[in-house]
């Protein structure tokens, strides 16, 4: 079992940056992927981004690319999302995962995790 940790969520205005951070308590390279779902309000849990442990390939979904990074620093087994340009429809719970399965779809990466944190609030006002 690997217990994952969130931190970072907070409220910011629209435009502005925060970065999500997620502590793992096993090694992060015993995964195959390693990354961040949301659930905004009133809507399923969606994909946001991913990195592959080994390859360290990054996968983004279309309403995030070029404004979300993530990263990895398999020493300290910790996942990060570096998000930027914020936008209201941004606010959600975004949770960290240890994925063993991901594919494309539609250019979108469709994911399938093993492990969950226990999600952190991100609120982005308009």
């Amino acid at each position: 079992q690997v217990q994952l940790v969130e931190s970072g969520g907070s409220s910011v205005q629209a435009g502005g940056s925060l970065r999500l951070s997620c502590a793992a308590s096993a090694s992060i390279y015993d995964n195959l992927y390693m990354g961040w779902f949301r659930q905004r309000p009133g809507k399923e849990r969606e994909e946001v981004a991913f990195i592959g442990t080994h390859s360290e390939r990054t996968y983004y979904a279309d309403s995030v690319k070029g404004r979300f990074t993530v990263s990895q620093d398999i020493a300290k087994n910790t996942v990060s999302l570096q998000m930027n340009s914020l936008k209201p429809d941004d606010t959600a719970i975004y949770y960290c995962a240890a994925v063993y399965n991901l594919a494309l779809v539609g250019g979108n990466p469709k994911a399938q995790a093993r492990y969950w944190g226990q999600g952190t609030q991100v609120t982005v006002s308009s």
